[in-house]
């Protein structure tokens, strides 16, 4: 059955502290969050889902820090549709050290699906440098904690944050398994204007990844993922205007399709592995044969992935075979 968020942004609300990268406005796409219009847009969403199972979904900001009579007042509102039937449940994004053993009783008399937690990195010096405003221990204590008290949870993380590199996310992206996360979202770092990331970057304290930079360290974390059966609900940020306005956006690997690369990557590093065991491969036709849906990640955008298999295996061409019985990024090669 597709399933729809419905999506409620509360920018910025409840947070402490602005991280240098933070610009929600921007990354979200919405205007400032209006209490009065919560559920119209509630309604609007369900009108056409048809048939989809629906959450309402808080994000934008630290949900679980903001002023207790509106996040009650919200969460009664959300509960009234689970309780219609009209929705499934209720998920939110929130900071690791705005949960606590209070916010977890309040919590507990709601349908809660999921709790996002903006873990970002398990490195304090990458948080530090990035003004996180939280330890990697308060991430571990929330964890626990959400895991004592029976609640799924969600470890988002971000790549290219100051002070990271591909071997410290992927030691983040590990912990977040290690902790008993259910999902994730992997986002890589673009620099929004007037923000404090955009300073450190014209200063050359900072330097963006790029697009490729972005998709290799990417895929390094979402192995790890794949590998500990973490589902990835995203890989970078939503679309919106504010992606493709230079008045926002100032650098970073900001590509419209971020997610397809980092799986088409997964798909040739896989391609790599099993053709590791064939002989003689030079000037031959090399057959793939891979799940259904997967031609387009394998080829890659303008051919670029299906290009890069070849050049770096020497054959004289691939061709894709997708089999429906076969389970995503399993694959089989053979010659002809």
């Amino acid at each position: 059955m597709k399933h729809i968020n419905i999506p409620l942004f509360i920018q910025h609300m409840g947070c402490p502290n602005q991280c240098v990268f933070c610009d929600q406005r921007a990354i979200t796409g919405a205007p400032s969050f209006c209490y009065e219009k919560v559920t119209k847009d509630i309604e609007s969403v369900l009108s056409t889902a048809g048939e989809a199972e629906c959450e309402i979904a808080f994000f934008g900001g630290s949900f679980t820090g903001i002023d207790r009579t509106l996040m009650i007042n919200l969460l009664n509102i959300a509960q009234s549709y689970v309780e219609s039937g009209r929705v499934k449940g209720i998920r939110m994004s929130t900071r690791p050290d705005y949960i606590s053993e209070e916010i977890c009783d309040i919590l507990s008399k709601y349908t809660i699906s999921q709790i996002e937690l903006g873990i970002q990195s398990m490195s304090d010096d990458v948080l530090i440098a990035s003004k996180r405003g939280h330890t990697a221990e308060q991430t571990k204590i929330a964890c626990r904690l959400l895991n004592d008290r029976g609640f799924s949870f969600g470890g988002q993380m971000m790549v290219g944050l100051p002070g990271s590199n591909s071997e410290s996310e992927i030691e983040t992206a590990k912990a977040i398994c290690a902790m008993g996360a259910e999902s994730t979202r992997i986002y890589p770092l673009v620099v929004f204007r007037k923000t404090p990331l955009a300073d450190m970057t014209a200063r050359g304290e900072y330097v963006p990844l790029s697009v490729e930079e972005a998709v290799e360290r990417a895929a390094n974390v979402y192995e790890v993922f794949l590998g500990n059966n973490v589902k990835c609900l995203k890989i970078g940020l939503h679309e919106t205007e504010s992606l493709h306005n230079e008045a926002s956006y100032l650098a970073g690997p900001n590509h419209s399709a971020m997610g397809e690369l980092v799986k088409g990557e997964i798909y040739r590093r896989r391609i790599m592995e099993k053709t590791g065991a064939l002989y003689d491969i030079k000037n031959k036709i090399l057959l793939i044969e891979a799940p259904k849906g997967s031609t387009s990640k394998i080829i890659g955008q303008k051919g670029s992935n299906k290009r890069k298999i070849i050049d770096e295996l020497g054959v004289k061409n691939i061709k894709i075979l997708e089999k429906q019985d076969l389970m995503e990024y399993n694959i089989s090669v053979k010659l002809f």
